[in-house]
């Protein structure tokens, strides 16, 4: 697996991990699926032991990011933000090569092929190694679809998975789920994280909050559109 130490926030299907070092951890992006499906792998630097936030298609890549020597990782933790089926795609097998605790929302956790480990509601936290992940709770493209946070000292990192993209909300489809997802993520990230926070979506590239923060009002205009 090629892994790139330059991080632009941009993978491409099949291409290359790429992989941003801080100074407690490292994350590694990697689009996987035929729906370029974002699977990112958290390893705290201190203790190799990692997570995995939605294993989502393609095993053998995910099994080749994490490696095979001695050096690899430890994956102890698997995170699945959705129960939508191209997040979960490599779950069972990926599961049953690394046996790591599984988490999820409790809504959604039903709909997910393998049973989980745990259950995390908003506000909850998630640790492996030294690293802990906040958890919050977006209600809209699914009813237990979840982010996770990392607070670094330098500024936040928002993992939002299908609930914001760059140019707005994940997809919806209802008028009330859609006020929903705004209405979450206006008070629980918006109101609440700084202009720095890098997101990192279920899909395609990354954005920060400071580029997103102005289209709210226009997210409000426009309303709910019926995309199915």
């Amino acid at each position: 697996m090629d892994v790139l130490d330059t991080y632009s926030g941009h993978t491409d299907p099949g291409g290359p991990a790429i992989r941003r070092v801080l100074d407690a951890l490292t994350i590694t992006k990697l689009s996987v699926g035929p729906m370029d499906n974002n699977a990112f792998l958290l390893v705290c630097r201190a203790t190799n032991e990692a997570l995995l936030l939605d294993a989502a298609n393609d095993a053998d890549r995910l099994a080749d990011l994490i490696g095979s020597g001695d050096d690899r990782p430890a994956l102890k933790t698997l995170v699945t933000s959705h129960r939508h089926a191209d997040h979960w795609q490599a779950l069972g097998a990926v599961a049953g090569m690394f046996q790591p605790h599984l988490i999820a929302h409790p809504i959604d956790a039903p709909e997910l092929p393998v049973p989980m480990d745990e259950l995390v509601e908003h506000g909850d936290t998630i640790r492996f190694g030294q690293i802990e992940l906040e958890v919050i709770h977006l209600r809209g493209h699914t009813q237990g679809s979840i982010a996770l946070l990392y607070r670094d000292a330098e500024h936040p990192h928002l993992f939002s998975a299908d609930s914001l993209f760059p140019g707005g909300p994940g997809r919806t489809w209802s008028e009330e789920d859609y006020w929903s997802l705004v209405a979450d993520l206006e008070e629980r990230v918006f109101d609440v994280l700084p202009d720095d926070t890098w997101v990192y979506p279920g899909h395609g590239d990354d954005t920060t909050l400071g580029k997103e923060r102005p289209s709210i009002p226009d997210w409000k205009a426009q309303g709910w559109v019926d995309q199915s």
